[in-house]
């Protein structure tokens, strides 16, 4: 399964893992990761891309939804893991200003 998602016993942390390609194919499956938590706003979020090797401007879009989900500018969103080409996509894209990019 190209997504997989862990959730803490008190809920305020998701780990959301990412692996092979992150583009509008898994979108659902994405999206029913985050929801698993019953308070998104009070989450923190991890998504480890440590085994993603593409990813589009819909995986873009889709981490913007989460933002938006989880509190716009409150959200505890980490992204880490990722390979250099995935990291230059988020630089130039300027999401190094919206997420923690590890």
């Amino acid at each position: 399964m190209p997504v997989t998602s862990t959730v803490t016993g008190d809920g305020k942390l998701v780990t959301i893992q990412i692996s092979g390609q992150f583009n509008f194919s898994v979108y659902k499956e994405f999206r029913a990761a985050y929801q698993r938590s019953e308070q998104l706003e009070a989450c923190a979020y991890i998504i480890d891309m440590a085994g993603t090797d593409y990813m589009d401007s819909s995986a873009l879009g889709m981490l913007l939804l989460l933002r938006e989900r989880a509190g716009s500018d409150k959200a505890e969103i980490a992204i880490t893991h990722c390979n250099p080409e995935i990291r230059k996509i988020f630089r130039i894209s300027n999401f190094d200003r919206l997420f923690k990019i590890d």
